[in-house]
């Protein structure tokens, strides 16, 4: 066995079995586990997915809110056992991979971005489960 394999194989064990799909420029909701003293809560940190970056478990995200008029940013790992779990708040419509030029902007264009209908993995199997259905519902009685 190569190194390389044995590293996979257990990195294998160290991913998350199910992860939340979500691009850059969507608003997502983060809640992370926080311990304070003995006890243990979750806290949601909501913002827009500025960029992403890394595979496997090197994979990373960083988002990013307005918080008292201060752009605040913070970086995620995605496998991290400290992310309990991750909301699509809404999506978003964007041309680039990185947002880093929200940090310039002030208002309600540091925070929105396009909403227009994008395509996800849910609409797609909706459309194709609607035309199942109708071509079955069209489909001659066998007599």
């Amino acid at each position: 066995m190569i190194a390389r394999d044995i590293l996979e194989k257990i990195e294998k064990e160290h991913l998350k079995k199910s992860v939340t799909l979500f691009n850059v420029g969507d608003t997502i909701k983060v809640h992370t586990k926080v311990i304070e003293g003995g006890k243990e809560r979750l806290q949601a940190f909501q913002g827009i997915v500025l960029a992403r970056r890394g595979t496997g478990l090197n994979a990373s995200f960083t988002v990013r809110k307005i918080s008292y008029g201060e752009g605040v940013e913070r970086v995620f790992p995605l496998h991290s056992p400290a992310v309990d779990r991750i909301e699509v708040v809404s999506q978003g419509r964007v041309r680039r991979s990185k947002l880093y030029y929200l940090r310039d902007r002030v208002g309600k264009s540091a925070t929105k971005v396009k909403g227009v209908g994008r395509t996800t993995v849910a609409t797609v199997a909706t459309v194709a489960a609607v035309a199942a259905v109708a071509a079955v519902a069209e489909a001659p009685a066998a007599e």
